[in-house]
């Protein structure tokens, strides 16, 4: 039992590795009230960049800025690209220009467009005055491609080799280099013409002979992806074929540049995020750290939608006002039917949604699975009759109205199922973001059909 807790507490204190010291922020928070300058860089020196990322996302805005007074002077360019988008231009504003510049030199061109192309205009040409002219202009170039395009998520720093060459000659050039980028997984077999022919990895380059020429230590596959080419599909393709960088073509097949696993990697977690969030119906850039009025504007606008529908869903129930009066024990038993038919819709939805972001749901498989939904739905809904037709007839000493509620159920979570799965993939077909709109009308329609049958069988049933 001993080493059951220890192996517990260790595993939780594994897990507190992960995470950002409370006791520490409190230690940074203090050493910046008292305006300790050197204590504050004690403190922030260790951590991570993501972690200090976390922890201005995490702070008010007044904290954040007497932190960047005491401290901004070492912030660096890593921290700016992991620094969430809502609060990214306030800490920009909060540094000085010389600060902000050597920020921004030791960035790759991805990275630099990643941090400028959500600001401002001043901002932008802040930043861009501070890099040199080659980098401004690889920057400005990437800056004109569509945005959320593989022209926006690449990064021009490429390494490429002859075709002809030999491992030997390959190293001996990466070796004479006076720049490589900071990471990179590949080296880049181009033609005369500077088109991509092929891929050697590193570790292959540093395993073969010498004299092995590169394009016979090339790997058997090896994919292009156009500049114009969505970056959610550009993650999906490195999540798919198990990617780790791809080389970038413009519209004449010529190299452009080259997208890595850690930028493809953060597009599909952004992705992800944004479908949790407008699942939710809260906006898909929302954060901790947004203020109250942005937090207001973000959700007031489906909270408006939802009362809407819940309207709707009244003026059914008025349609049975006089039933409902003649029959009291209706209005405590509706609310579970209309319950469980948007949990069941939900469970589909989130399932249905997540199939058409991962591209799992196609044309050949969809009538299959929504039969699938169709059956698991009748299936549900009869075991839940059973349950809360008993429980009914137990609770208000009445069979009829257990039968009533059972047929209720049936049909609702029937329905539920099926909305949860043809709501989104009409939503699609229509051109509209699934996960923006679909839980809005699934929550509709199982409201409405709920109430409407357990309503109606009431009235042609008991009455």
């Amino acid at each position: 039992m001993t080493e059951a807790l220890a192996e517990k507490h260790e595993h939780e204190r594994e897990e507190e590795d992960y995470r950002l010291d409370g006791d520490l922020v409190d230690e940074i928070l203090a050493a910046t009230e008292k305006d300790e300058a050197e204590r504050l860089s004690e403190l922030m020196e260790p951590l991570h960049a993501a972690d200090i990322a976390d922890l201005l996302e995490q702070i008010s805005g007044q904290e954040r800025r007497d932190i960047l007074r005491l401290w901004g002077r070492e912030i660096d360019g890593e921290i700016l690209t992991e620094i969430d988008e809502s609060i990214r231009e306030e800490v920009i504003a909060s540094l000085p220009p010389e600060v902000l510049a050597e920020a921004v030199r030791e960035l790759d061109s991805d990275d630099v467009v990643d941090l400028i192309e959500d600001l401002e205009e001043p901002q932008q040409e802040q930043i861009l005055g501070a890099l040199d002219e080659p980098d401004r202009m690889a920057v400005e170039r990437s800056l004109s491609y569509p945005d959320y395009s593989a022209g926006r998520l690449m990064q021009r720093e490429v390494v490429t080799a002859p075709t002809h060459w030999t491992v030997g000659e390959t190293i001996d050039y990466l070796r004479r280099a006076k720049w490589l980028p900071d990471q990179f997984y590949h080296v880049i077999l181009v033609d005369p013409g500077h088109h991509p022919q092929g891929n050697v990895t590193l570790g292959r380059i540093l395993s073969a002979p010498r004299a092995s020429k590169l394009s016979d230590i090339a790997e058997e596959e090896f994919r292009t992806i156009s500049v114009y080419q969505d970056e959610g599909d550009v993650a999906y393709a490195f999540n798919q074929y198990h990617l780790i960088s791809a080389a970038v073509v413009d519209d004449d097949d010529r190299l452009v540049g080259v997208i890595t696993i850690d930028d493809a990697m953060s597009v599909l977690d952004e992705e992800h995020e944004e479908d949790i969030l407008r699942l939710a119906g809260v906006g898909d850039e929302s954060s901790i750290s947004d203020t109250v009025m942005e937090t207001v504007r973000q959700r007031l606008p489906w909270l408006m939608v939802n009362l809407l529908t819940a309207i709707l869903a009244s003026a059914v129930i008025s349609v049975f006002e006089g039933t409902i009066q003649k029959l009291v024990a209706l209005a405590v038993l509706m609310p579970i039917v209309a319950s469980m038919g948007g949990n069941a819709g939900t469970q589909t939805l989130t399932v249905a949604v997540r199939a058409i972001a991962t591209k799992s749901l196609t044309e050949s498989n969809v009538w299959r699975v929504v039969r699938r939904e169709a059956i698991v739905g009748v299936l549900n809904g009869i075991a839940f009759a059973a349950v809360m037709g008993a429980v009914a007839a137990f609770w208000f000493s009445g069979v009829q109205l257990g039968i009533v509620i059972g047929l209720a159920m049936v049909i609702n979570l029937s329905v539920a199922a099926l909305a949860g799965i043809l709501v989104p993939l009409t939503l699609e077909k229509l051109g509209a973001d699934p996960a923006l709109a679909s839980g809005t009308f699934v929550t509709t329609v199982t409201d409405v059909v709920g109430f409407f049958s357990f309503l109606g069988l009431a009235s042609v049933i008991l009455l």
